[in-house]
């Protein structure tokens, strides 16, 4: 087959997050196409030195660092290197960066609810909003999808389970007969287990996903099946379904990334290797298809593929999602806040795998859902359901049981 041929321009890219793996794999895909796609907008938290080494290979226009008392260990770092590329602190300066023309196309990867600001930014500016941030979706579902209707942006999710649904709906007309969405969900580190053997688990061994090379939040969430409560969350603004009907499928061979029946008898599911790369190819070249890295799917080689109902007794982080998602307003909000802090404290030690769950249905259950038609009432819920959480741990009387 001929190659496609190269933009007239190519796309300028904001990679938010740059420095993780969403954001690593995103400028893998950028890196083939030099004709087509600029890294141009670098973004990271933290990580400084992460961040000057990806700006002495892709030589960005502009690169941003959250902390704003880490600017002129940027500034300086650059000039170090003799890069041409601009220091920017601060959430301030990096909205402002992804409504400029700097770029037209966002990867939003900046994880849990502080990539917010920026994608609201992104969707208001009219760009192509590459969505890994999925909190962003459940903490503010309807705002997003609004500004980006009113902003003119087309959002492409790069969940592979939401850009598996994307690719089997490409247009609106596909949504008429639509009868259920199907995700599909890896089962995790911990798949087969009883909720009682999961009362020790570690963090090391809930970080250990068998499929995706993932961050410990995002990891935590697949073990605990949060990933995909949110998922839901996610998929039920993204496609505008009701979730009674989306349902989820435990597939551990993680090669069918999601499933859409219609309601004629045909189900049409998109397949291919646990590798994001494909997902972001997806979205940086849509409707055009471009390399991604990733090598085909051979189906004999992998033989098998396996589905089963999702344990929610073991795992009841995807029934409480069903739950926030069927109670609304803010009710996604807290579920979403509340799990942030619950796995960060089990990442730290504080308190075990179990108490994950129990904290954010005691925050569900404290904390009455309210009409989520402003982000300021949107970010309020958050804040109390993170006061609520840590309130609870530090007591000695933590929930232990959803």
């Amino acid at each position: 087959m001929p190659a496609l041929p190269a933009a007239a321009e190519p796309r300028l890219v904001a990679v938010l997050g740059a420095t993780g793996s969403i954001g690593s794999s995103a400028l893998d895909v950028i890196a083939r196409h030099p004709q087509r796609l600029r890294a141009n907008v670098l973004a990271a938290g933290r990580q400084v030195d992460a961040l000057l080494a990806l700006c002495e290979v892709h030589r960005p226009q502009h690169a941003v660092i959250a902390d704003e008392t880490l600017f002129a260990a940027l500034r300086d770092g650059l000039r170090a290197r003799g890069l041409a590329t601009g220091a920017h602190a601060g959430d301030a300066a990096l909205d402002a960066l992804v409504a400029s023309d700097a770029c037209d196309t966002v990867v939003a990867a900046i994880v849990g609810a502080a990539g917010l600001p920026s994608t609201l930014a992104a969707a208001r500016a009219g760009k192509r909003l590459l969505l890994a941030n999925k909190e962003s979706m459940v903490l503010a579902g309807a705002l997003l999808t609004r500004a980006a209707r009113d902003g003119g942006a087309t959002i492409v999710p790069i969940d592979s389970e939401h850009n598996a649904i994307f690719q089997c709906l490409p247009d609106a007309n596909a949504h008429h007969g639509l009868r259920r969405i199907h995700l599909t969900a890896s089962g995790g580190p911990f798949r087969g287990r009883s909720r009682e053997s999961l009362r020790e688990v570690t963090p090391a061994e809930a970080i250990a996903h068998p499929k995706w090379n993932m961050g410990p939040k995002i990891s935590v969430d697949s073990a605990t099946l949060m990933n995909k409560g949110l998922e839901v969350i996610e998929a039920h603004h993204l496609f505008d379904v009701p979730g009674e009907r989306i349902g989820v499928l435990v597939h551990p061979q993680s090669l069918v990334h999601s499933l859409v029946e219609f309601v004629d008898g045909s189900t049409l599911a998109q397949l291919g290797l646990p590798d994001m790369r494909t997902a972001l190819a997806v979205g940086l070249g849509w409707p055009q298809r471009i390399e991604s890295g990733v090598a085909g799917l051979d189906l004999l080689q992998h033989g098998r593929l396996e589905f089963e109902p999702p344990d929610l007794d073991a795992f009841p982080c995807l029934r409480l999602a069903f739950d926030a998602l069927a109670a609304g307003g803010t009710a996604p909000a807290v579920l979403n806040a509340a799990n942030e802090v619950a796995v960060s404290a089990f990442l730290q030690g504080k308190v075990g795998f179990l108490s994950i769950p129990a904290l954010v249905a005691d925050a569900l259950a404290a904390l009455q859902a309210q009409p989520a038609d402003s982000l300021p009432g949107l970010l309020a819920a958050d804040a109390d359901a993170r006061r609520h959480v840590t309130s609870a741990i530090q007591s000695a009387a933590a929930p232990t049981r959803a």
